[in-house]
């Protein structure tokens, strides 16, 4: 069976908590070591309680990176830059950058969404990594763009969890504020816009209209659930055929015609889109795990397609329906 050694930096926040969770339970996967500056020499699971019982390492300083076939960068965004800038990594080290530093292809790096380039990404040394509104976002949209059918304004309006915001504490990342209560930001601004748009122009040439996002904060932790809607000239049959072709050949990303909810995807790897006309409108309801499929789950998908391995390898999570 192929081993695959993978190292970690910046191990010690919610997605570098949730790679590990999934690498040490991947049957091809060997870590060499867990970077992070803050808590070295700590038991990975002094951060990540869920993983006591699960593994003995231990969060080191040590940057061997000439050790791993993957390396994983975890820290914030803007550190990813400065990383390879101060370390040397050898042309045989695979990079997986799970922050916003190249999604814009910069340097040599593959955005890294499976369902939009997926035969890229298996040739690929680098990977961008998506954010995670925006892999909820695009997988709404990228059936609609394959096909030109985008011929309008784009309006979206999603929700997000609370470790979205990251472990850092903030103003409107405390219980207290966050419980019982809902708020908007970034409107019309969010980052996650620029590299929607790079996709959609990449599959549909002719796309310059607006992308209308309204982001808000939910009062729950995990998931994220994007409502986006366009005009469509097509009937609601068309359209939800027109989606279940595209994702045919991909493994995380299921279509259907009935209501769907948070749950069925929190913990997993899965993107579920439920397809509705209304009107003039397509509706498009997207839901994924902004942790997993979001963000540490897409990464594994990644190295999985690099490595040559089943693109759900490690990734069978099981939700949680109640």
């Amino acid at each position: 069976m192929q081993t695959i050694k993978a190292g970690v930096i910046g191990g010690a926040g919610y997605t570098g908590g949730e790679l590990l969770r999934i690498l040490i339970n991947h049957p091809n996967v060997q870590i060499e070591f867990v970077n992070s500056l803050s808590q070295t020499g700590k038991p990975v699971w002094s951060s990540h309680k869920d993983l006591f019982g699960e593994t003995d390492l231990l969060f080191s300083n040590e940057k061997d990176i000439g050790k791993a076939d993957v390396l994983f960068l975890c820290s914030g965004h803007g550190q990813s830059v400065k990383f390879l800038a101060e370390n040397s990594v050898p042309d045989s080290v695979k990079i997986i950058d799970l922050s916003t530093d190249f999604r814009d292809e910069s340097e040599g790096f593959i955005y890294g969404l499976p369902e939009l380039k997926r035969e890229q990404i298996k040739s690929a040394n680098k990977i961008a990594n998506p954010g995670c509104f925006a892999t909820s976002i695009q997988l709404a949209l990228l059936p609609l763009a394959m096909a030109g059918q985008l011929k309008n304004d784009v309006h979206v309006s999603a929700v997000t969890g609370s470790t979205g915001a990251g472990q850092s504490l903030s103003a409107t990342g405390h219980f207290s504020w966050r419980n019982n209560n809902i708020s908007i930001y970034k409107a019309f601004t969010h980052q996650h816009l620029k590299e929607i748009g790079q996709s959609l122009t990449f599959l549909q040439n002719s796309f310059n209209s607006e992308i209308n996002f309204i982001p808000y904060r939910g009062n729950f932790t995990r998931g994220i659930m994007a409502n986006v809607y366009t005009t469509f000239e097509g009937s609601e049959e068309e359209a939800v055929q027109m989606f279940r072709d595209y994702y045919s050949e991909h493994p995380f990303t299921n279509v259907t015609e009935s209501v769907i909810d948070l749950k069925m995807v929190v913990n997993t790897n899965k993107c579920i889109v439920q397809v509705q006309k209304q009107g003039k409108n397509i509706l498009i309801t997207s839901i994924i795990d902004n942790l997993v499929k979001g963000a540490s789950g897409q990464a594994v998908q990644n190295m999985n397609l690099i490595f040559g391995l089943q693109e759900n390898a490690g990734l069978k999570l099981k939700s949680v329906g109640f």
